[in-house]
């Protein structure tokens, strides 16, 4: 058992029989009462966002989760389709752990894919990967002074404002905590 000072973003605890991630929390100190702690959780599972305060000193259930890197390999509609490149093991992940990362990974990319005993429970993606401009409309030259930015399509569907410079077929760099483009890759 863990209690409230273990708390960090990306924890993995057990909340009213379902497997919580903490997304964001807060420690709050009042004037006259104990510390407290507020978080923004998401279900695992269903995908719905709990918001919960926890007392100072509370004691939690933390789900101890093992990472394996597994290459992704397909859609099939509703899942996902991982492989595990040591065992050739191939394991489903659900639209709904997966959904949120998509849009960032290209097939035939590695992620670590994270199990509690043998159900995969979350994806854990780098911060930054390259993909490639699939659309965008061409720079007009003497545009590119004014620092400006265009709307622009990668690869896998994703929607990010590029510099006016750049054009299609250009790898880029994307932050995938908010989704923005980095830098061009040479």
């Amino acid at each position: 058992m863990a209690s409230t000072s273990d708390i960090k973003n990306g924890l993995v605890i057990r909340y009213k029989d379902d497997l919580v991630k903490i997304v964001e929390f807060q420690h709050v100190k009042t004037a006259r009462g104990g510390a407290k702690i507020r978080t923004k959780m998401k279900n695992i599972r269903s995908g719905q966002v709990i918001d919960n305060t926890f007392r100072s000193g509370e004691k939690l259930d933390v789900v101890r989760l093992e990472a394996k890197k597994m290459q992704y390999l397909y859609n099939d509609g509703m899942n996902y389709v991982f492989m595990d490149n040591e065992t050739y093991e191939q394991v489903v992940v659900s639209d709904l752990i997966f959904e949120s990362y998509a849009p960032f990974v290209k097939e035939n990319d590695v992620v670590k894919v994270l199990f509690e005993v043998d159900n995969p429970i979350d994806i854990e993606i780098p911060t930054h990967v390259e993909l490639k401009i699939a659309k965008t409309e061409p720079g007009v030259k003497g545009d590119t002074v004014s620092g400006g930015s265009k709307p622009a399509e990668m690869e896998t569907g994703l929607k990010v404002n590029v510099p006016l410079f750049l054009n299609e077929g250009e790898l880029i760099k994307i932050d995938t905590r908010d989704g923005s483009y980095c830098e061009r890759v040479k």
